[in-house]
């Protein structure tokens, strides 16, 4: 339910990405599917990309999303499964003249790194990863999320001392300008996370595919022309028939655009504009503090694999005043809430529009994600990534699918179709 800075989950990949600083943080294991029943239809292959696809796929990343150049220093992240498009990335980081430094995680090495070693540790600061913000130029990881549950029983207070203790490594990383590419955005195709959009992986594998392949350069101009709007408008207004019903003030905010590619022009800017969150297609903003107003329902959410319904945030003067939910994974959610004692846990952070006309979830599900053409995503907590000044290492992320949006009375949003 958190997005942290990628630059938290890829800093700690170098000792194997805790979850606590992931951009969904509490993923974990899903249960194996069952066999199907002999008199039942084999289920669609699942679309994988071809050597020449994933070679394609690599450039790209490499030459356009990374922008990598002649001496740069580029730390590649991923996983065991994911070895062919790591190796593929650092041989086009090479084939710049830039010096590639692989690193992985398994998802075993993850809970030994948090279960194994002990609470006395928990509040160390990773001396590695700041000596990474420190040499390193790019960042590459692939953000796979194959498990789901993977901390379940981790203790909340532990969970909470290593964020606090990770805080100055993600402000180190975006301080030293290091440029951050993650491949993934909650999209990469998995068998829990196709179960939760309402997909067959097959469908889901393809929608990733599609939103990854869009024409960047057009991403970029559409992109422009959304955060061109925003700017010249003042007061947000998000409904939908979830109950949600919340105003913030806009006007003067900077507005942030992931389209893809990491672009001169946002080299120039720096900060949370050297990020890019692939599949593309995010423009993004922090409200005027203290204007957010109103109520968010969060239909549909979970944590750690166990569903949350109906989160519902109260947010006045710009904070959370009130909490409510119900499910089996509330319990656990709000015990995590409240061990992190920190205020700025509470601050309105965000809100973020998806433009990917690429990417298309069920028009009947509950679960939202940040890139379909007409997503609503706002969220509290950790906003540094979103051009906010807010970097507590925590946070609540609420998709509203079918909502409705006005820019100063007028729709640029309805019912989950994007008007702009």
């Amino acid at each position: 339910m958190n997005r942290f800075l990628v630059r938290a989950a890829l800093a700690v990949a170098v000792c194997a990405a805790l979850a606590s600083c992931q951009k969904q943080a509490d993923q974990a294991a899903s249960a194996p599917a069952a066999a199907p029943a002999s008199s039942a239809p084999a289920p669609a292959p699942i679309p994988r990309p071809s050597a020449t696809e994933l070679e394609q796929l690599a450039e790209r990343l490499v030459t356009q999303s990374a922008a990598v150049k002649d001496g740069e220093i580029v730390l590649v992240s991923g996983r065991s499964q994911d070895a062919e498009l790591v190796e593929n990335i650092a041989v086009q980081v090479r084939k710049q003249g830039a010096f590639p430094l692989v690193t992985y995680s398994s998802d075993r090495m993850s809970r030994r790194l948090f279960f194994d070693v002990p609470d006395k540790f928990d509040a160390q600061q990773d001396k590695l990863a700041m000596k990474i913000a420190d040499i390193a130029d790019v960042v590459i990881g692939l953000n796979n999320g194959t498990n789901e549950n993977l901390f379940e029983g981790a203790d909340p207070k532990r969970m909470a001392a290593r964020a606090k203790a990770d805080e100055a490594v993600n402000q180190a990383f975006l301080d030293k300008g290091v440029r951050i590419v993650e491949v993934g955005n909650n999209l990469y195709p998995t068998p829990w996370r196709a179960e939760r959009y309402g997909l067959t992986e097959a469908q889901l594998a393809d929608v990733f595919w599609k939103g990854l392949n869009i024409d960047y350069p057009q991403l970029q101009k559409r992109g422009e022309q959304i955060k061109a709007t925003l700017e010249a408008g003042n007061e947000l207004h998000v409904t939908n028939p979830n109950g949600t019903d919340l105003t913030l003030q806009v006007k003067g905010r900077r507005i942030l655009v992931s389209d893809g590619i990491i672009s001169a022009e946002d080299e120039k800017a720096g900060g949370p504009s050297l990020a890019a969150y692939l599949p593309a297609g995010e423009v993004y903003m922090t409200p005027v503090p203290g204007s957010a107003q109103g109520k968010v329902v969060h239909t549909r959410s979970y944590f750690r694999g166990k569903p949350i319904d109906n989160l519902t945030l109260t947010v006045d003067g710009g904070k959370i005043t009130g909490m409510t939910g119900d499910g089996p994974g509330y319990p656990d959610f709000k015990a995590e809430y409240d061990a992190v004692a920190d205020a700025r846990k509470d601050q309105f952070a965000f809100i973020d529009f998806g433009i990917n006309p690429n990417v298309a979830l069920p028009a009947n599900s509950t679960v939202g994600t940040w890139v379909p053409a007409g997503a609503v995503t706002v969220g509290t907590g950790s906003n540094s990534w979103a051009g906010g000044d807010n970097s507590v290492p925590y946070g609540i992320v609420a998709f509203l699918p079918g909502s409705t949006v006005t820019l100063d009375g007028k729709p640029i949003v309805e019912k989950g179709v994007l008007k702009l």
